[in-house]
């Protein structure tokens, strides 16, 4: 839910544009990285994240981040149709946002056995009570996350100096927990086979 604008306008436009303006200072490097930033008009952004070290290269989501009463309360956050802006249940989700748990100092090799082992304790980021419904992103300065009732203790304010929130850490982690990871495309091939014609009952002679 958006909450209507209740921080001096002023306020929150000047500090949006500063999120704006430290992206744009980087935006090439991003550019490599496969974000894009596609619209920034407060208070919203849109920014598409694609997957580059795949072939064919793809658009992997479009995440909307909402800068409204920034930075008295954080962005919301949101993954959405590219084209129609419409906020995706988590079934239409073709990728997830996982965070590993345990393996801070362990290899790439360690890592692997461990999930060949299904001993890997993963943390996904991204959260829905049911395939239907808006996942919301598991993060503190998001939104969603200090507004849910389990984080109740983890006030907003806590994290509100710390960088936690900002245009570049939010886009950041949905980058390294679902876009870096992704090293090739998932095909799945059905075989056809003839089995007869489907018929027009009513085109049967009488």
């Amino acid at each position: 839910m958006i909450e209507g604008q209740f921080v001096d306008e002023a306020v929150s436009r000047r500090k949006f544009d500063r999120e704006v303006a430290q992206y744009r200072k980087l935006e090439d490097t991003y550019r490599r990285r496969g974000w894009f930033l596609v619209e920034a008009d407060f208070p919203t952004v849109l920014v598409l994240f694609a997957a580059l070290k795949v072939r064919p290269q793809t658009l992997v989501c479009a995440v909307q981040l909402d800068f409204t009463n920034y930075d008295l309360v954080p962005p919301s956050v949101t993954f959405v149709d590219p084209g129609t802006r419409e906020a995706l249940p988590m079934k239409s989700l073709t990728f997830q946002m996982l965070r590993l748990s345990g393996v801070e100092n362990a290899t790439q090799e360690t890592i692997t056995a461990m999930a060949q082992q299904q001993r890997l304790a993963v943390q996904p980021l991204l959260q829905a009570h049911n395939p239907d419904d808006v996942p919301f992103l598991c993060l503190p300065g998001v939104r969603e996350y200090h507004n849910h009732p389990a984080h109740t203790g983890d006030s907003w304010l806590l994290h509100r100096r710390s960088g936690e929130g900002s245009l570049h850490f939010i886009l950041e982690h949905v980058w390294a927990s679902a876009i870096n990871p992704i090293q090739a495309l998932n095909y799945q091939i059905q075989q056809i086979v003839f089995t007869g014609y489907q018929v027009n009952l009513a085109a049967f002679p009488r």
